[in-house]
C-alpha cells in the first residue's frame, strides 16, 4: 500500500516542513528511501522561486535547516536535546570532550554546528532575496514567508550567538568563496537577531498562532518571534522589553497544557499533545526515516526495541533538585542517615535488589561494600522512598531504581542486572549494563512496537523548540531582576501548579527569602522543568554559572549514588564560549579565535 506524502500530512495535521522534495514522491512503507529526493542544492537559486510550487518547497528547505544536526546512524552531539550533556542536568556515558578539558579548535562537532547553522541562515538569506524578487506567489504569501525567513535565520544567528559569542553576519546569499567577514561583536549580533525579529513581528500577514490541525501549523508566527525576541533581550538584559514580548506572547493565546489534569506535564511530551497550546514552535516530526525523532534511539535502552542506545543520560545532579511534593529540599539523610557523609563508592549497598545471590553478595564485598547495611528482603523497599512524595516530573522525566519502564513489555529497573530473574516483571536492560545510571523517560517512547515507536531511528512526535513554560519562567526571571518579587513568583507557581508541587509562599520551606533566593529557585526550576530538551546548558552559559554548577569538584559522569565513572576537568575560562573551528579560520583570515582556545 501507497501513502500518498500530501494523506500523510493531512493526516498528521500539519504541512510537513521537514521535508526539503522539490518533487512530491508517494511513500512506500518498504522502502528505505523514502523521502530521499532531491537535495535543496539540485534546483538552482535563480530557479528555485520562479513558481508558486517551487516557492513553497523553498520555503520548506529554510526549515528543513533545523535538521541538519539529526542523524540516525549514530548520536551527532549537535542535535538540541545532545546539548544537555554539556550542563547540569545530562550527561553523556563515555564523557565528552568539552567536560573531559580534551576539546580543541579542531573539533568535529564545534565545525559541524557551524557550518549547519550557517547553512540555515544561507538558506534564510536566499529565501528573502529570492522571493521578492523572482517569486509569482501572491503578495500576502510573499510578505508571510519572508516574515518567517526572517524568524528563522534570527534563530540561527541566536544559536550561533549563544556558543560562539560574535560571529560574522551575512544578510544576503553567498557562495563559500564570499564568507570573508569578520566577527562582529556578540552584541551586535543580538541587535540583529532582535531587528530579524520586529520584521516579523511587524508584518501583518504572519498570524499570531496557528490552531491545533490548521494546514500551516509548523510554520513560525508572531507568537513564535514575540517568544524568541523575549529570549534575545534576556541574554542582553533588557529586563523590560523582554517582559513586554512575553506579554505579548500570553496575549497571542499561548498557554500551559493542563488538559489532563495531574498528568499534564508527562502526557505534554505525547504525540497525541504535540500540538497544545503550550507548543510556541518545534521541529516538525513523522514517523518516516530521516524526518522522525531520535529522542528513542539515544535515550532510550535495550528494553525499548532491543537495541536503543542509551548514550545519554540523567545526571544525579538535576534528580537531587526534584523537591519533595511539600515544597521542602530533598535530604538523602531524611531517608538513610548518615548518607551523605558516606564515602560515594560505598553508597551503592543501598541500591541492590532484594535477595541477592551467593555470587552477587561477593563481589558487592569485593569491591568493599559493607554489606551489613543490605536488607535482603527490604533494599528495594527502602530506597524507593527516596523517590516517593517527590515532585512528580521527576518520575515523568527519570526512570529511577525499582520503577516500572513500558518497554516492549513490561520491566523494572534493578540493580544488578540480571538476563533473567524469575521474576513476573523482567529488569530493564540498558546498554551500559554494568553500570547504573538515571535513564531518560521524556521522549522516550512506550509500549510494543506499533504502539507509540514505530523503529528505533525514527519516530513521530514534535520537539519543542519554545515552549510557554519556558516563556512563563524567563517572564519570571525578568521581573525578579528587576525586583518585582510578588509578580514573579506568580508566574513561577504557574508552572509548578501544573506540575503538582506546592507552590512558593505557602509554607515555611517554600518561603521566598528575597531577590537572591528566588533567583537560584527560578534557575532550579528551570533545570527541573527542561530535562531533555537543550535548554539547561544555554541557561548555564548566559548565568555564567557553568563552572560552579557543572564543573565543581568531584563531579562527573556519575551513577546513580554518585560514583563518578568520567571525571570533568574545568580546563579554563574558554569553556563559557566554544572556539572558532580552526578550518573556517584558515579559511578565512578575518576570523579572530576566542580567548583561551588556541590554534
Amino acid at each position: 500500500m501507497k501513502l500518498n506524502i500530501n494523506t500523510l500530512k493531512l493526516q498528521k495535521g500539519i504541512l510537513l516542513l521537514g521535508i526539503p522534495a522539490l518533487t512530491m514522491f508517494s511513500l512506500s512503507g518498504c522502502e528505505p528511501d523514502l523521502l530521499d529526493t532531491a537535495p535543496y542544492s539540485s534546483v538552482a537559486s535563480s530557479n528555485m522561486w520562479t513558481s508558486d510550487n517551487l516557492t513553497n518547497l523553498g520555503m520548506t528547505g529554510v526549515y528543513h535547516a533545523l535538521r541538519l544536526g539529526i542523524s540516525t546512524s549514530s548520536a551527532s552531539g549537535r542535535e538540541l536535546y545532545h546539548f544537555d550533556r554539556l550542563g547540569l542536568s545530562g550527561q553523556q556515558r563515555d564523557g565528552e570532550a568539552f567536560m573531559t578539558g580534551t576539546a580543541t579548535v579542531g573539533n568535529g562537532t564545534v565545525s559541524s554546528v557551524w557550518s549547519e547553522l550557517y547553512e540555515g541562515v544561507n538558506r534564510a538569506n536566499d529565501a528573502i532575496k529570492n522571493i521578492t524578487e523572482k517569486s509569482p506567489s501572491t503578495a500576502e504569501k510573499k510578505a508571510r514567508y519572508i516574515a518567517e525567513s526572517k524568524f528563522l535565520r534570527a534563530y540561527y544567528y541566536s544559536r550561533l550567538n549563544q556558543l560562539f559569542k560574535g560571529v560574522p553576519i551575512y544578510l544576503e546569499p553567498v557562495q563559500l568563496t564570499e564568507l570573508t567577514k569578520g566577527r562582529e561583536t556578540e552584541a551586535k549580533v543580538w541587535e540583529q537577531v532582535i531587528q530579524d525579529l520586529t520584521d516579523a513581528i511587524n508584518e501583518p500577514n504572519l498570524p499570531l498562532k496557528y490552531a491545533k490541525g490548521n494546514a500551516s501549523y509548523g510554520h513560525a508566527t508572531k507568537g513564535a518571534a514575540y517568544a524568541l525576541r523575549g529570549k534575545a533581550y534576556m541574554y542582553t538584559k533588557q529586563w523590560d522589553l523582554a517582559i513586554a514580548d512575553f506579554q505579548n506572547v500570553k496575549a497571542a493565546g499561548y498557554a500551559l497544557f493542563t488538559g489532563s489534569g495531574a498528568d499534564s506535564y508527562r502526557l505534554l511530551f505525547k504525540e497525541a499533545n504535540e500540538q497544545s497550546d503550550e507548543m510556541i514552535f518545534s521541529i516538525q516530526h513523522i514517523g518516516v526515516s530521516d524526518y522522525g525523532s531520535t529522542t528513542q534511539f539515544f535515550c532510550g535502552t535495550r528494553s525499548s526495541t532491543g537495541s536503543c542506545w542509551n548514550t545519554y543520560l540523567i545526571s544525579p545532579n538535576v534528580v537531587e533538585l526534584y523537591e519533595n511534593k511539600d515544597g521542602s529540599k530533598f535530604d538523602w539523610d531524611k531517608i538513610i542517615p548518615g548518607y551523605n557523609a558516606m564515602p560515594v563508592n560505598k553508597r551503592e549497598v543501598y541500591f541492590l535488589r532484594n535477595n541477592l545471590t551467593a555470587t552477587e553478595i561477593a563481589a558487592m564485598t569485593a569491591k568493599g561494600l559493607d554489606m551489613s547495611l543490605y536488607l535482603p528482603t527490604g533494599n528495594e523497599e527502602r530506597i524507593l522512598k527516596a523517590y516517593e512524595n517527590r515532585d512528580p516530573r521527576l518520575k515523568a522525566n527519570v526512570i529511577t531504581p525499582y520503577a516500572d519502564y513500558n518497554g516492549l513489555t513490561p520491566v523494572i529497573s534493578r540493580w544488578p542486572y540480571r538476563v533473567t530473574n524469575g521474576l513476573p516483571v523482567a529488569d530493564l536492560r540498558t546498554d551500559t549494563g554494568n553500570l547504573f545510571y538515571y535513564l531518560h523517560r521524556k521522549f522516550v517512547y512506550e509500549g510494543a512496537t506499533g504502539v507509540e515507536i514505530i523503529n528505533r531511528a525514527y519516530g513521530p512526535t514534535d520537539f519543542p523548540l519554545i515552549r510557554y513554560a519556558d516563556v512563563l519562567l524567563m517572564w519570571a526571571e525578568a521581573l525578579n531582576e528587576k525586583g518585582s518579587t510578588d509578580e514573579s513568583i506568580a508566574l513561577v507557581n504557574q508552572v509548578r501548579a501544573r506540575a503538582g508541587v506546592a507552590l512558593l509562599n505557602t509554607s515555611a520551606a517554600t518561603t521566598v527569602a528575597g531577590q537572591a533566593d528566588l533567583r537560584q529557585r527560578i534557575r532550579n526550576e528551570r533545570r527541573v522543568e527542561f530535562v531533555n530538551e537543550g535548554i539547561d546548558y544555554f541557561d548555564e552559559l548566559r548565568w555564567g554559572t557553568l563552572k560552579e554548577s557543572v564543573f565543581y569538584t568531584g563531579n562527573g559522569v556519575k551513577q546513580i549514588w554518585g560514583t563518578v565513572v568520567v571525571p570533568y576537568v574545568w580546563s579554563g575560562d574558554q569553556l563559557n564560549s566554544w572556539p572558532i573551528p580552526q578550518a573556517e579560520i584558515e579559511r578565512n583570515r578575518n576570523l579572530v579565535q576566542n580567548p583561551g582556545w588556541s590554534n
